[in-house]
């Protein structure tokens, strides 16, 4: 009992650190964003219309639907939104036109996601660093500069790995929102009055007041939000309670209470609109609390980058992106990977976000559309899910989603008035990236079409060469295929050039499924041929790392014994042709023919190793 409450006061800890980033850093500037341009009169109804629109965002959109309806659609204890659009997408399998529609749209929820992924770090980062500018004016040239420097080594050091600093991300996030549920509180103190704002008719009123004013304004509280995917994408590593625990006991408070302190210290003082998040802070504390700051954006970033990993893993195994290079930083945890073309990729973005906007106040306007479209599509699946995955009446059904998804239609309508002021770059990020995804799904389409047009039959295949047999060399050839039952070019090319057969040949199909985890229990499947050849069918999840020597050990007493020192594997290199009156238009053809070029091969994806691998190339045409 002991070591259960310990081992979730762990698991508690470290969801502050991963989880709770993005969220608890929106501290530092989305307050400000609704007041600094001056469109909201800054009078006491106002002020607290505001800070109750906040309370209400956290508890309507945090609190009810994401902890207590959305963390309750897990795919075998996973989340996040490929988890969801696999579990959706399983649960209306037998209607496969709204399936691929379904497939559509979480795949572009997945490239908003990335796009996400190059918004969050710059402006965290900066709305951190511009606290110099509190503390003297003369700072402000250094924001930037510094904001590179920051950003620029957080990326140098991902090859590292988190698991040597990971350790200190939960206390210092502890120290974190400690400190700004202090901040806020001493401020409330002093003007107690900001409380009533947790009555929601001070945010309706605000509304009914200022019903133009208050639909832009959602825009700006939304900001509020960002971060809130977090705790179901990172649901799998802590589980629901110690996230749920996390959020109502230290997470949600303190937010609430720095909110409402910005308040109360606007009211005392409309200068400090400013950037009320550090004005609000003691002389004496500014600079630790900088420091503080930009520790706490570095760890939200953190999150965020490596829940960057994981998703192209996942996306890489359903077969929307090509194979990248993947390397584990860490022995004990699998999770722990650095894709060095996704690391790069964002540090990029990270910077011509920094440079082009220059300050957290023109960020914010870039920021929010992608997310709030991520929470439609995330509300629309979890719909799916609950009518035909869990099957509940549709009623029910429409009643605990299309109240969900009516606010975030809202909150999406006022996030797109800002799509001309900056809105227009995670979009313009996320829709060349869909372009991308889509592009290689159905590039692997028509190659696997073309593939299986001009295959033969591999049982009708051997019957035909064991006529007259090939000389038998001893040892184990692997011969992988993208489909069972056919002949792979690999074989032939082998046949054709060295004119042998090894003495045990396997044929090797791999497929990844729409669920996290395949056991090792249902790891593989084995067909005899006869003749010392066997076609072999090894199954991974999208969370699964293939390692396809590993798999092979569990056919050991199927009659099929590997001995890895006797082992080789051989692979067909296929260069794609693109050609005219092909399935997809000419330009598409030729991005695919260039991905499928630069492609990680199959024998680093699959964990082969070096000495035993025989690349053999062919030609094909799309």
């Amino acid at each position: 009992m002991q070591s259960s409450k310990s081992s979730l006061a762990a698991l508690s800890l470290g969801a502050l650190g991963v989880v709770y980033g993005d969220i608890g850093t929106s501290v530092l500037y989305a307050f400000k964003e609704v007041f600094i341009n001056g469109h909201v009169p800054l009078t006491h109804d106002n002020i607290l219309g505001v800070l109750s629109m906040f309370f209400w965002a956290l508890t309507l959109i945090v609190s009810l639907k994401y902890v207590a309806l959305i963390m309750r659609a897990d795919n075998h204890g996973e989340g996040g939104l490929m988890a969801l659009l696999a579990l959706a997408s399983l649960s209306i399998h037998d209607n496969p036109r709204l399936r691929s529609l379904l497939l559509v749209v979480g795949v572009f929820g997945v490239a908003l996601f990335f796009g996400d992924g190059v918004i969050t770090p710059a402006i965290s980062v900066l709305s951190a660093v511009e606290g110099l500018e509190v503390l003297t004016p003369a700072a402000k040239g250094l924001v930037v500069p510094l904001s590179l420097v920051v950003l620029f080594l957080l990326f140098v050091f991902q090859r590292r790995g988190t698991g040597d600093i990971g350790k200190f991300f939960g206390p210092v996030m502890v120290l974190w929102f400690l400190s700004i549920g202090v901040l806020g509180l001493l401020q409330v103190v002093g003007n107690p009055s900001v409380l009533r704002a947790v009555f929601p008719w001070h945010a309706v009123g605000f509304g009914i007041a200022h019903p133009r004013l208050a639909f832009i304004t959602l825009g700006a509280v939304f900001l509020c939000l960002t971060g809130a995917e977090a705790l179901y994408a990172d649901m799998g590593h802590f589980g629901k309670q110690p996230i749920r625990i996390a959020w109502f006991g230290l997470v949600m408070p303190c937010l609430v209470l720095n909110y409402f302190g910005q308040g109360a210290l606007v009211l005392a003082d409309a200068s400090a609109v400013a950037n009320p998040f550090f004005m609000m802070t003691p002389d004496w504390a500014l600079l630790p609390l900088v420091v503080l700051a930009t520790a706490a954006t570095v760890i939200a970033s953190q999150a965020l980058i490596s829940g960057a990993f994981s998703a192209t893993k996942q996306t890489i195994q359903l077969g929307f992106l090509p194979r990248l290079s993947i390397l584990h930083t860490s022995i004990r945890d699998t999770g722990q990977i650095y894709i060095p073309a996704v690391n790069w990729a964002l540090l990029v973005g990270v910077v011509v976000a920094v440079t082009f906007f220059g300050s957290s106040t023109a960020l914010a306007a870039a920021y929010g559309i992608s997310v709030s479209l991520v929470m439609v599509i995330t509300t629309l699946l979890t719909f799916f899910v609950l009518r035909y995955g869990w099957g509940y009446p549709l009623l029910l059904c429409i009643a605990a989603t299309g109240f969900f998804l009516a606010i975030d239609l809202l909150f999406f309508a006022s996030n797109a008035l800002k799509i001309v002021q900056g809105g227009w770059f995670p979009l313009t990020m996320a829709a060349a990236l869909y372009v991308v995804m889509t592009t290689w799904k159905e590039g692997r389409a028509l190659l696997n079409a073309r593939l299986r047009q001009d295959a033969l039959k591999l049982r009708d295949f051997f019957a035909a060469v064991f006529l007259h047999p090939p000389t038998r060399v001893d040892g184990t050839a692997v011969f992988l295929s993208a489909e069972p039952g056919i002949v792979p070019n690999a074989l032939l090319h082998n046949l054709k050039h060295n004119k042998v057969l090894h003495r045990q040949n396997l044929f090797v199909t791999v497929r990844n499924h729409e669920v996290p985890w395949i056991g090792l229990d249902k790891r593989v499947e084995i067909e005899s041929l006869g003749r010392d050849c066997w076609q072999v069918i090894v199954h991974y999840g999208f969370k699964n790392d293939p390692d396809l020597p590993r798999a092979l050990e569990l056919l050991r007493g199927h009659g099929c014994d590997l001995d890895p020192m006797n082992t080789s594997y051989f692979l067909s290199r296929d260069i794609v042709i693109p050609t005219m009156g092909g399935g997809m238009a000419p330009w598409r053809e030729k991005l695919f023919a260039q991905m499928h070029h630069n492609a990680s091969g199959a024998a680093d994806f699959l964990n082969l190793p070096n000495n035993a691998v025989v690349e053999l190339g062919s030609k094909i045409e799309i």
